[in-house]
Order: C-alpha cells, then sequence, then structure tokens
C-alpha cells in the first residue's frame, strides 16, 4: 500500500532512539543536533495477538504479520519554514508521508542536550507546528494567486477551491491543526493536491526516562494539549524499549514482568500508529500459513484481493467469508459453518476489521 509514518519532532529529543527499537535498526542516535540528514526507513511489525491464535487453530507451519514503514526524519528548529537548519530539505521528507509521529521530550537529564536550553514540551510542540503551518501558508499563497487567475478566466471549479484556501489559511492563521478536522470529498481532494503538512493525522509520542512516575506532569501536559485537539498519546521511555529490543525474544517477557508491565511501548505505538493511518485486518489462515493484511479503510473484496496477488482482483468471483469473533466463540471452522456464519460475498462486499477470508477466482 505504500502507507507510511514520519517520526518528526526537534533535535535530541529521542526520535532516533524510538525508531531503532521500533524497527531494528542501527541509525545514528547522537547527542547533536541533525545526526539525521537523510530520513532513515525501516519497517516495524504490528504485534497482533489474533494472529497467534489463527496460528494455533490452524496448526499453521508460518506466521506473516502486518507490518508498517516508518521514517526517522532530522530533527526540525525555529526558522525551518525559512530554511534554518536546513529546513526546506527536511520539510519536504514530512510532505512524502502519511502521518506524523510527533516526538515530544518529556524527560530532564543535562546528558542530552536541549538545543532550546531546558525541557517544555508544549514550547517544543509550538516550535515544530508552528514551522509546520508557516510553511503550509506559503504554499497556499502560490496556489492562491494561481487560482486566482483561473477565476478571473471563468473558471467556476476554481471559485470554489479558492474559497476554500481562504478558509484554509484562515485557520493556519489562528494556528488550528488542520489534520483534525473533517473535509468533503471535493475539499480533501484539493488538500491531497496541497500536500500540505498540518493536514497530516499526529500522533504525540511522550518520550519519558525510567520509573513509574517518571515525568508525569510533562506526559499530563501533552495529553492536555492532545486531547483537545482529539489526538493521541503514547508514553514510551526509548532508552527502555532499545534496551528491551536487543534482548533475545525469549527474555523479553521476563524483561516486561520485572517491570510490571504486560506490554511494550512499541507494542502500543505500533497498534496506534497502525489506527491512525486509518487501516483496518484482514485474516487469511490455514495450514501452510497464518497471515494478517493490512488494507485502507472502506475496501472492497477485489481490491483487498489485490492486495494478495493482483491476479486474483483481476479474476475475483467471491470471497468465502466469517469473523475472527465468530471462530473463537465457535472453536473451529467446521462449527462456524454448522451455526450458518459462514459467508458468500460478492465485489461490492467491503472487508471488515477481523474478518477471516478465502478469495475465489480465475487465473
Amino acid at each position: 500500500m505504500g502507507l507510511c509514518c514520519g517520526m518528526i519532532g526537534l533535535p535530541n529529543v529521542g526520535k532516533t532512539t524510538v525508531f531503532n527499537a521500533l524497527t531494528g535498526s542501527g541509525a545514528l542516535a547522537a547527542n547533536y543536533p541533525f545526526a539525521t540528514v537523510d530520513p532513515n526507513t525501516g519497517i516495524a511489525l504490528v504485534p497482533d495477538p489474533r494472529l497467534v491464535t489463527l496460528t494455533d487453530l490452524f496448526k499453521s507451519k508460518k506466521i506473516t504479520y502486518s507490518t508498517l514503514e516508518v521514517r526517522d526524519i532530522a530533527g526540525l528548529v525555529e526558522g525551518a519554514s525559512k530554511g534554518e537548519g536546513l529546513g526546506n530539505q527536511f520539510l519536504g521528507h514530512i510532505r512524502e508521508v502519511d502521518a506524523l509521529l510527533h516526538v515530544v521530550r518529556c524527560f530532564q537529564g543535562t546528558d542530552v542536550v536541549h538545543v532550546s536550553g531546558g525541557v517544555n514540551p508544549l514550547r517544543d510542540i509550538g516550535v515544530i507546528e508552528t514551522e509546520l503551518m508557516l510553511s503550509d501558508l506559503e504554499t497556499l499563497d502560490r496556489r492562491k494567486q494561481k487560482t486566482e487567475k483561473k477565476v478571473r478566466a471563468g473558471d467556476k471549479k476554481a471559485a470554489f477551491e479558492l474559497e476554500f484556501i481562504a478558509r484554509l489559511i484562515g485557520l493556519l492563521d489562528k494556528g488550528e491543526w488542520l489534520g483534525n478536522l473533517r473535509y468533503t470529498p471535493e475539499e480533501q481532494a484539493i488538500l491531497d493536491e496541497c500536500q500540505l503538512l498540518a493536514a497530516k493525522p499526529v500522533l504525540f509520542v511522550a518520550n519519558v526516562s525510567e520509573g513509574k512516575h517518571a515525568d508525569e506532569t510533562m506526559v499530563q501536559a501533552v495529553r492536555d494539549f492532545a486531547g483537545k485537539r482529539g489526538a493521541g498519546v503514547v508514553t514510551i521511555c526509548g532508552q527502555l524499549e532499545a534496551e528491551l529490543s536487543s534482548l533475545p525474544e525469549a527474555e523479553r517477557a521476563d524483561f516486561l514482568n520485572e517491570l510490571e508491565l504486560t506490554e511494550s511501548g512499541l507494542v502500543r505505538l505500533t497498534r496506534e500508529a497502525y489506527m491512525l493511518l486509518n487501516l483496518v485486518t484482514f485474516f487469511t489462515a490455514g495450514e501452510i500459513e497464518s497471515r494478517a493484511w493490512p488494507i485502507a479503510r472502506g475496501i472492497k473484496a477485489p481490491q483487498a484481493a489485490g492486495k494478495i496477488h493482483s491476479d486474483m482482483e483481476r479474476g475475483f468471483i467471491r470471497a468465502e467469508v466469517y469473523h475472527y469473533n465468530d471462530l473463537l466463540a465457535c472453536g473451529s471452522e467446521a462449527k462456524v459453518k454448522e451455526k450458518g456464519l459462514f459467508r458468500l460475498e460478492g465485489k461490492d462486499y467491503v472487508v471488515k476489521e477481523a474478518d477471516i477470508v478465502y478469495f475465489r477466482f480465475n487465473v
């Protein structure tokens, strides 16, 4: 699908440390600004206990999780929209991603320098968002000038676009984040063409120090800010997650138990990032393999089949479908069929979250 999340934030907030833990990459995480210039790209597995259950029920020889593409983008600084700190280059990298993971430093400590001289999460968020909005205002101003010429030439469609652009400019001037607002399909098409930075969905990642109650005041400030906007927040200790991800799989559960945690912060982060991209998961399951497939919400059965192989979409006949919850309740696929919960669906069927699907197609 090509969907990906970009990790943004000020320099030295722990983006690369979190990125390495999330993707298993070995990108340079240094205690100085702009250690990252070109974005690092990695693939993160999306843990899903449902897939483990399917593997057990079907005695599958192989298990394949969904994956998420993540890009670690260099830290922005004040003045980035004017080119400060290679700002134009870094803003271009942000423009290419589908959603933003905004890493916010919520830990003290003099061993990791802060570019502003002190830790203040809300100030830091404001710096980043201001630069993105200023860049968007420049983009919209150029678009507005071109659209005005079309309006003068009598283009009625351009008149609608000009009114919408003026509204967006007004919102950005007030400091409104565009990514949490609703748009008509026509408005969304214009937004997609403009590739506005502040129109991307965002998840805040509060990077804390070790300890149960560490940095709670700063984290709460981020939660309050995100809550007013309707955005999500994941709290994570980048250093701890880096240590956890370096352990053999068999030792990770013991490590979490020692910390009195049921799951790692990275699991929560990947799950929330997955939701941020508005994806749903359907499953294929059998003796050979049980596999999770991510698709955009609202995709119909033939296009979902095409996710597996283009031939399946071209030759689509029908989808044989039942839900994961029904399988869990019944205990086997045979019992699902006995209870009449096994369905045959056609080309107009919209694949749902946790559907288990077998596609029939002509070669």
